[in-house]
């Protein structure tokens, strides 16, 4: 028999659009997202991964340039396993010169020269700032051994991290046969890169790179607009994909993620991005709702020494909130067995916590006991016993 135990106020109204909702992007509240001019696009919530909006956010599409975001990733995984360091001195091979391979030809390019010395952190600056192809080349040989090794060790990462609709075949980006993703893998992907080490990430604000006499402006335009706090991410461009950039904005705790793919122009994917980034950010807040370790309530403990358990979560759950949906959502918690006995281990699961708006469950979470009980003695058992059989 399951006991409901606990019933409170949280006083934020939840927009739960996270995995309940993940499958078919439904809004559990009525709220109308920007009209958005390109062939799909995202809007995530970077703190819970969230799609607050999307286009055909799984449609397979060329993603350009926007591969050096995976690219600039495996790197960074590589430095975080120390196989190797940021300071490394990278020697540039000639499948890197731009000049010796046609297929870089009218491309975006760091202007590396054969046998020149650059550093990994150089040579990521060039990838991020750049968009440098031979930038690419000279990190993949470095790290991997050869493009062919990188590009495995790309997809290994594609797997790990459950881009369900990506695959690549270079480690730049240009046009391939079998190379794709979509709106909703690259925020993924986006989110996993600003997790990841915050010196690495802060290259993606970086707005010109000079290397051999020659300097670049970063190609996101939107690094430049003083009113939406972007720091990242990436553009991408080819005749077969499009305009695509996927770019970042932060607002105290707030960040979301937007990704435009297939977008009209230079400017126009820009547009479109602004448009998605100042509505997420006039529309939602990201709330806690519950912290790691607090308490949200006490059971009865029988046969225990103490009689008492505190319960909560083990860690803290986020959700984006409309703030135009304000009003009262419950929180609930059910414990799953009929006593709750010694021992008990801390945060040993012994039932579900649930938010619910009108009678709708909108999210389940573990609810797990926040400290340990240890049996009672003789005495305590004998007296629980005769309670429990009187």
């Amino acid at each position: 028999m399951l006991k409901r135990r606990l019933s409170v106020s949280l006083s934020v109204v939840v927009a739960l659009i996270s995995s309940a909702y993940a499958d078919d992007d439904t809004m559990p509240f009525p709220l109308t997202p920007p009209a958005i001019d390109a062939a799909s696009w995202v809007l995530m919530d970077a703190t819970t991964g969230q799609i607050l909006t999307a286009g055909n956010p799984d449609e397979r599409r060329n993603p350009a340039s926007l591969t050096k975001l995976m690219t600039g990733y495996v790197v960074d995984r590589a430095i975080d396993q120390k196989r190797i360091t940021r300071d490394d001195v990278v020697t540039v091979g000639k499948d890197a010169w731009a000049a010796g391979n046609p297929e870089f030809k009218g491309s975006s390019l760091m202007f590396l020269k054969p046998n020149e010395k650059v550093s990994v952190r150089d040579l990521s600056r060039g990838v991020i700032i750049d968009s440098g192809n031979d930038a690419c080349v000279a990190l993949a040989d470095y790290v991997a051994g050869s493009q062919a090794n990188f590009v495995t060790l790309m997809n290994q990462y594609v797997s790990k991290l459950g881009l369900a609709n990506t695959h690549f075949e270079t480690v730049h980006g240009l046009d391939a046969p079998g190379q794709f993703s979509t709106a909703r893998d690259l925020a993924k992907l986006s989110r996993a890169i600003i997790a990841g080490e915050p010196d690495f990430y802060q290259m993606y604000s970086e707005k010109s790179l000079t290397w051999n006499g020659i300097t670049q402006q970063n190609r996101n335009g939107l690094l430049w607009d003083k009113t939406l706090h972007v720091d990242g991410l990436k553009t991408g461009h080819t005749a077969s994909a499009g305009f695509n950039i996927i770019a970042s904005s932060v607002e105290g705790q707030h960040r979301l993620i937007a990704v435009i793919m297939g977008g009209k122009s230079s400017k126009g994917r820009e547009e479109q991005a602004r448009k998605l980034l100042t509505w997420g950010q006039n529309t939602f807040d990201t709330v806690q709702l519950f912290h790691a370790g607090k308490k949200i309530g006490d059971e009865q403990v029988w046969y225990g020494n103490p009689h008492q358990v505190a319960v909560g979560t083990q860690q803290d759950y986020y959700l984006s909130v409309p703030r135009s949906e304000v009003k009262d959502v419950k929180a609930t918690y059910v414990i799953d067995r009929p006593l709750l006995e010694a021992p008990l281990k801390a945060n040993e699961p012994i039932g579900t916590i649930k938010v619910l708006d009108k009678g709708k469950t909108l999210a389940t979470y573990p609810l797990v006991t926040l400290n340990a009980v240890n049996q009672g003695g003789i005495v305590t058992r004998i007296e629980d016993y005769l309670k429990l059989k009187l």
